[in-house]
Parts: C-alpha cells; structure tokens; sequence
C-alpha cells in the first residue's frame, strides 16, 4: 500500500521551483516530487532493467511452444 510523506520546512524557492515545473509539465506537485524521487533512486532504471528479464519476444514464444509440443501429444492408446 502507498506511504503518505510529510516533508516539512521545504524552502520557498524549491516550492515556487517546484510548482512551476509541475505547471510546465502538466501534473500535480505530488506527481513531479514522485517523479524526481524515482529518478533521483534509480527506480525506472530497475524497472527498466528487470523488463528486459521478464518480457517474452514472439520469437522467445514460438521458440517455447514448438519445444512444449512433444509433451502435447496424446498417446491414444494409453486412455483406452
């Protein structure tokens, strides 16, 4: 579940500065103190980097589906 952060004696600058980038993007203070938070800790480089570990390409598929069609066959004889 999401944590609630208070941060206090923000100074007036780093608001104004803050608040002005939000504008300029398009999106809540909260979203832009988000957004540097992830960047500033690397979260979107792991995100990115585990991705590329659990994401499957067609290839990576049909690869994985002709080497399971062996074990799909049904042996007739052995339900009789």
């Amino acid at each position: 579940m999401p944590k609630q952060l208070t941060i206090r004696q923000v100074p007036d600058n780093l608001a104004r500065r803050l608040a002005r980038v939000s504008r300029e993007q398009g999106k809540s203070v909260n979203s832009t103190v988000l957004q540097i938070l992830e960047q500033a800790l690397g979260v979107n480089e792991r995100r990115e980097r585990l991705a590329r570990y659990a994401t499957w390409t067609q290839e990576d598929l049909d690869d994985f589906g002709k080497a399971l069609a062996g074990q799909r066959v049904i042996d007739d004889s052995l339900w009789r």
